[in-house]
């Protein structure tokens, strides 16, 4: 998992949804969300589905994979992000996201070290944020380049 301190905590968030739920605590299930967590950044279904085969020697159904995927997203634990129309998936416990998005090749990149959730919480009376994604939208420098010289050959 991402740190030491972080996997019980996660772990533990995870078997009390389970039990609260009267769901099976299964090996696959917390196989994926010590996968899941030991990935940096976003992630889709193929890219777990390797990790898990590859890095934890731990082979899944795509079926139970995307059955836990659906069970830590209920419990706060993963986020589902839709960039461009692709499906994504990110860790989320302990941490706030923000994002660029190109708009023309929906290339995706995290921001680093953008603290906002101060301001959010004192602008939302009677609202307690849990986690936040940022998404920011418009065009990247290579984009941004190419329409510019785009527009210079047209004038």
């Amino acid at each position: 998992m991402e740190t030491t301190a972080t996997a019980p905590i996660v772990e533990q968030l995870f078997t009390d949804y389970l039990r609260d739920n009267n769901m099976r605590r299964t090996t696959e299930r917390y196989a994926i969300l010590s996968a899941i967590y030991s990935i940096e950044g976003c992630f889709d279904i193929e890219t777990l589905l390797k990790h898990l085969e590859e890095n934890e020697k731990f082979r899944v159904s795509r079926a139970t994979v995307y059955n836990t995927i659906t069970l830590l997203t209920k419990a706060d634990l993963v986020i589902h992000h839709s960039f461009g129309g692709q499906s994504l998936y990110e860790k989320c416990y302990g941490g706030e996201k923000s994002y660029t998005i190109c708009t023309k090749c929906h290339k995706v990149e995290e921001i680093k070290n953008i603290k906002i959730s101060d301001n959010i919480a004192t602008k939302i009376k009677k609202f307690h944020p849990a986690h936040y994604s940022l998404y920011i939208y418009g065009l990247c420098s290579k984009c941004s380049r190419a329409q510019k010289r785009r527009k210079q050959k047209k004038a």
